[in-house]
């Protein structure tokens, strides 16, 4: 049986990924005309005709959708292994990574980042972008290239993870707050008013239930999005955030901070990457910078 042929699966990809004939025909570099060749051959090949007119456009047939992921792996994949490992001109590449993080974490490591991979690299551009939630799609479909946070049960199995390092939760509040002038115990804590931290629904969770256990409970009185804004609040207010420490360090500046005092269990931040990038040497490198820069102790 003859091979079919393997160069079409490039042109599939583009015609998938931009749904345009006239798109992926400048995506590859070809004619139009060339690309509509490419496309009666691979809708003879595939037995689906992949792209339909809908007004004046084109949209994916059910087989197109379905194919897709399957297609952009494939390519991706090849062109790993075409690529050579072991030669990176890090003073000639030329590269945008994608970095998806909770806020917090370019704040407090992303000058450091940026200021290694620079360095060595100076035509590589790093595009942080906010991390809302913990769906993996975007490493699946390359819109991201590397994530950090707590791996949790909605990562992707096929996720390749590595932890950079380990977390706690404290209690944050202004300075000179009257919590902030002796010790901390679990019914003051308890006793104070609280900003609850939740990307979606309301701001209880696991330290909720740690008090729980103790027989307390703290009073919510306001519901925010993110430790920044959090901060923010409690920077003002007699209010009490509770945050990661290493996390916001330098979102905490000029505020007083103190370990919470109940058993409350740490946890790890982690960098989570598609395996499709695995081997890969740019990507390699740029791992490697970032264990360095979040492995490093702050005075």
């Amino acid at each position: 049986m003859s091979l079919p042929d393997l160069n079409l699966l490039i042109t599939l990809d583009a015609l998938l990924a931009e749904g345009s004939v006239a798109g992926a025909a400048r995506r590859l570099r070809l004619s139009p005309s060339a690309m509509s060749r490419a496309l009666a051959r691979l809708r003879q090949a595939t037995g689906d005709p992949l792209l339909v007119r809908a007004g004046r456009a084109l949209v994916h047939t059910p087989r197109a959708i379905a194919l897709r992921q399957q297609v952009s792996d494939l390519v991706h994949d090849g062109v790993a292994v075409l690529r050579p490992v072991d030669k990176l001109d890090l003073a000639q590449l030329a590269r945008t990574f994608t970095i998806r993080t909770r806020e917090g974490f370019v704040e407090n490591f992303g000058a450091q980042l940026i200021k290694r991979v620079r360095a060595e690299a100076p035509g590589v551009y790093l595009r942080f972008v906010p991390k809302p939630d913990k769906d993996s799609t975007g490493l699946r479909d390359g819109s991201v290239d590397l994530e950090t946070g707590v791996i949790g049960k909605s990562t992707g199995p096929e996720v390749r993870t590595q932890a950079l390092f380990r977390d706690r939760f404290v209690a944050v509040m202004r300075a000179g707050h009257a919590l902030a002038a002796g010790a901390i115990t679990p019914a003051s804590y308890a006793g104070g008013e609280h900003i609850g931290v939740a990307r979606q629904g309301g701001g209880k969770g696991p330290l909720d239930d740690a008090l729980l256990a103790l027989g307390l409970e703290r009073a919510i009185v306001a519901t925010v999005a993110g430790f920044a804004p959090a901060l923010a609040l409690a920077r003002e207010s007699d209010l009490i955030a509770t945050v990661p420490e290493r996390h916001t360090g330098l979102l905490r500046d000029g505020m007083h901070s103190v370990a919470l005092p109940f058993p409350m269990p740490g946890f790890t931040v982690s960098m989570l990457w598609h395996p499709r990038l695995d081997a890969d040497p740019a990507h390699r490198w740029l791992r490697g910078h970032l264990r360095a820069v979040c492995g490093a102790e702050r005075g």
